[in-house]
C-alpha cells in the first residue's frame, strides 16, 4: 500500500469535484478550473507572506547593522536577529508559507492522477488524461506532451530570471563582512528550482502536467501582482 493511501479521503472529494465539473465542461478544463479555485482559497496566505517578505525587505538596513556588529560573533548575530524579528513581528520565513501549504494540496492532486481512475480515461485533444510522455506515439500526442512542457519551461525561466535578479540584488546589498543571514544558502539554490516542473511532468500522466502548469502560471501571475514595483525574493520564487 502507497505511503499517500491516507490522503485518500482528500482524493476523493477532489475527484467528486472535478468529476462534477467534468459533467458540464470537459475534463480538462474541469481540471484546471478546480485548480483555479484552490489556489483563490489559498490567495490570502500569499498575501500574507507577501506582508511578512516586504516586512523582512523593509528591516534589511537593521539586519545589515546587526551583520556588522556582530560579523565577529555568529553566536551573538544569529540572537540578535532572532530578537530583532520577533520584536518586527516578522518571520524569517515567510516567503516559504504559500509553498509548505500547497504540499498538502500537491500531494492530493498527484495521488488522484497517478491512482487509474475514471477522469484518466478522458482526454485532451485526444490524448488519454491518464498516458505518460514514455508512452506517447504519434505526432499528436507527442505534440500535446511538447505543448504542456513548453509552457513549464517558459513559466521557469520567467521564475528564474526573477529569482536570479532578486539573489543578485540581495547579495550587491549584503555587507561581505557580516556573518551569513538565515537563508542565504536556500536563496542561491531557489533559481534553479524554478525548472523542477519542468523534469517532474515527465514523470506523470498528462491530467497531472496540466494540473502543475495551471498552477505554475497562477503562482507567476500572483507574485507579478503582489510583488509589482518591488523584487520578488527568490525565497517566494520556488512554487
Amino acid at each position: 500500500m502507497s505511503v499517500l493511501a491516507v490522503l485518500d479521503p482528500a482524493v476523493a472529494v477532489a475527484h467528486a469535484a472535478v468529476d462534477a465539473l467534468a459533467h458540464v465542461l470537459p475534463t480538462a478544463l474541469a481540471i484546471v478550473l478546480f485548480t483555479v479555485a484552490v489556489r483563490l482559497a489559498l490567495h490570502p496566505l500569499a498575501r500574507a507572506a507577501a506582508r511578512g517578505e516586504k516586512a523582512r525587505a523593509a528591516l534589511a538596513p537593521k539586519v545589515a547593522e546587526l551583520g556588522r556588529r556582530h560579523k565577529d560573533r555568529p553566536e551573538k548575530h544569529r540572537e540578535a536577529l532572532a530578537e530583532l524579528y520577533r520584536k518586527e513581528q516578522v518571520s524569517p520565513a515567510a516567503g516559504c508559507l504559500p509553498m509548505l501549504v500547497q504540499i498538502p494540496f500537491f500531494s492530493v492532486m498527484y495521488r488522484l492522477f497517478t491512482t487509474p481512475n475514471d477522469l484518466l480515461d478522458h482526454t485532451l485533444f485526444g490524448v488519454p488524461l491518464g498516458l505518460h510522455a514514455g508512452g506517447a506515439h504519434g505526432a499528436g500526442q507527442v505534440a500535446v506532451f511538447v505543448a504542456l512542457e513548453a509552457g513549464l519551461a517558459a513559466v521557469g525561466f520567467v521564475n528564474f530570471r526573477r529569482a536570479r535578479r532578486s539573489a543578485a540584488a540581495a547579495a550587491a546589498a549584503a555587507d561581505p563582512k557580516a556573518a551569513p543571514q538565515p537563508g542565504a544558502g536556500l536563496a542561491r539554490v531557489m533559481p534553479y528550482l524554478s525548472f523542477g516542473s519542468v523534469v517532474f511532468a515527465l514523470l506523470v500522466p498528462v491530467a497531472a502536467a496540466l494540473y502543475l502548469l495551471t498552477t505554475s502560471v497562477w503562482s507567476t501571475a500572483e507574485r507579478a501582482w503582489l510583488y509589482r514595483g518591488a523584487p520578488v525574493p527568490a525565497t517566494a520564487l520556488a512554487v
